[in-house]
């Protein structure tokens, strides 16, 4: 059965966005965008909320001789990736992208029973904690910044209920951030 795992990345104190919605802290150096190149080759189809796909339709729509070899390869695996986007405003998404059709924990069994390869990755925390509270994700994949934000969106949702893990892979970067990989104890 394809695994539902929930990576982005985190400040040290737990949020994706700081307070004024800002990311910077975690644009990746060429070590950790290696990284996700090679981390993106394992998905098999990703779902993602209305903001993360916004964000991320500029690997679509940028203009690709400003790239560099390692963007150019991001973008090559990135944009023939099949993408759901769950949202109540958009009407339409383009690409290789399709608008989720049911609810969340119906797309995932959906995509669980068909024969396709790969992961079932979820970004984007609004979706995932949704994911979660439902008792859908199989692992939890952090790339954490060494940055104290002080607020914003968090990575964790808040819940009162308890999810024990096993810690499967950790690696530290010459830049400080640490890329630890959980799987939940089922």
């Amino acid at each position: 059965m394809r695994r539902v795992t929930y990576s982005m990345g985190v400040s040290l104190d737990g949020y994706i966005v700081g307070p004024d919605g800002g990311f910077d802290w975690a644009a990746p150096n060429p070590e950790v965008f290696r990284f996700w190149i090679d981390d993106i080759r394992q998905v098999g189809v990703h779902l993602m909320g209305r903001k993360l796909y916004e964000t991320m339709l500029y690997w679509e729509t940028a203009e690709r001789s400003s790239f560099d070899d390692a963007e150019i390869e991001w973008a090559d695996l990135w944009n023939p990736l099949p993408k759901v986007v769950f949202s109540t405003t958009l009407s339409a998404v383009p690409g290789k992208a399709r608008l989720a059709s049911g609810g969340l924990a119906e797309e995932i069994e959906r995509l669980r029973a068909e024969s396709g390869e790969g992961e079932i990755a979820i970004g984007g925390a609004t979706l995932a904690a949704e994911a979660a509270a439902l008792g859908l994700i199989d692992e939890y994949r952090t790339m954490v910044y060494p940055v104290l934000v002080g607020g914003g969106i968090p990575y964790f949702p808040r819940s009162e209920r308890r999810v024990d893990l096993e810690l499967v892979e950790s690696r530290t970067f010459s830049s400080g951030v640490v890329y630890l990989r959980h799987r939940v104890v089922r």
